[in-house]
């Protein structure tokens, strides 16, 4: 059985695979940083996101999102990514975050 610590660097490795698969450049932090309140992965292209990664069977989606937000300290958008067994990744962000990024997105089409 896999303890929890040591799920959570399975999780985040499968998170930043993720990104690289598309392409981006992407490192678990923690092997780099070393702060407890920095992303659990990082990527230059995406330097703007502050990814929180949860890699559980269950989880609180609310206390993930708050830690997301305490961390960024509001100089990044909060992402928590978060992934079941035999289920595919899901991404949650704030309703204004995520409509300022479409509306970005939009303008830059």
């Amino acid at each position: 059985m896999i303890n929890s610590r040591n799920k959570g660097k399975v999780g985040e490795r499968k998170w930043r695979d993720q990104l690289r698969e598309r392409g981006y450049t992407a490192i678990r932090s923690q092997q780099y940083c070393g702060s407890a309140d920095s992303a659990d992965v990082i990527s230059p292209e995406l330097a703007h996101l502050h990814f929180e990664v949860k890699n559980v069977e269950t989880f609180n989606l609310w206390k993930a999102m708050h830690q997301a937000i305490k961390d960024s300290d509001g100089k990044k958008t909060p992402v928590v990514a978060y992934k079941r067994n035999n289920h595919e990744w899901l991404v949650t962000m704030r309703a204004t975050d995520w409509l300022d990024m479409l509306k970005l997105s939009l303008e830059n089409s």
